[in-house]
Parts: structure tokens; sequence; C-alpha cells
């Protein structure tokens, strides 16, 4: 599968598609909060990470989440990355633990995944 750039919105059912496509319910996604787009559709955010350096992120912006299509909207973001764990910053986890990157993050979906 292509991963895809998003700095334009997509529907929600392009994101099932995409979902069923590859790990069934879920399909990764890592976000630049800086930038206010994302990369979608990896096997491994940190293939996502890598395509959105190339295309001119930093990487303390980066961050890979989980989006689950067909949850209500207060479970479609999963904050659980590997490229999250990142102690420079603070992030012991592989969730986002700042509350205001989560929030970042969450908008930036909001904008970009639409019902």
């Amino acid at each position: 599968m292509e991963i895809r750039i998003l700095k334009e919105p997509i529907s929600l059912s392009d994101v099932m598609a995409l979902a069923k496509e590859q790990f069934g319910e879920m399909v990764k996604a890592t976000v630049d909060v800086e930038r206010g787009m994302l990369a979608i559709g990896g096997e491994l955010h940190c293939d996502e990470e890598a395509l959105l350096l190339e295309d001119g992120s930093k990487q303390q912006h980066l961050w890979g989440i989980n989006i689950y299509p067909e949850k209500p909207e207060k479970d479609l973001v999963e904050f659980d990355s590997m490229i999250n764990v990142r102690p420079s910053q603070n992030n012991r986890s592989r969730g986002v633990d700042n509350p205001e990157i989560r929030t970042r993050i969450l908008r930036i979906v909001k904008k970009l995944v639409h019902p």
C-alpha cells in the first residue's frame, strides 16, 4: 500500500477503505503537529515518519497514532506508537503524554478526516 501525505481532507469512508486493505479495523498515521498534516497508510509509523521527513517535516513534531474509522469520534484516535518514545521531549511512553500535543493531533485529524 502506498503511504499518502494528507494536506487536504479525505472522507472517513476513504479511511475505512484504507483500514480494510491493511489491518482491518484501523489504519496507522503519523501527524506533523507543526505543519498541520499527516501521513497515512504505512505498515509502520516509522515509514510514514520517513516520508514526512523527506517532505520537510522535523522529527520533534511527528507523532504516531492509529485511526479506528468505525469507532465513535471519542475513540477514533489511539495514541500508540514506538516513534512516540522520546525521553528528550519528556515522552517516555508509546502514547503522547503532553495534553497540548494530543489536542493539536486531534484537531489535525478532525480537519483532515471528515465524516
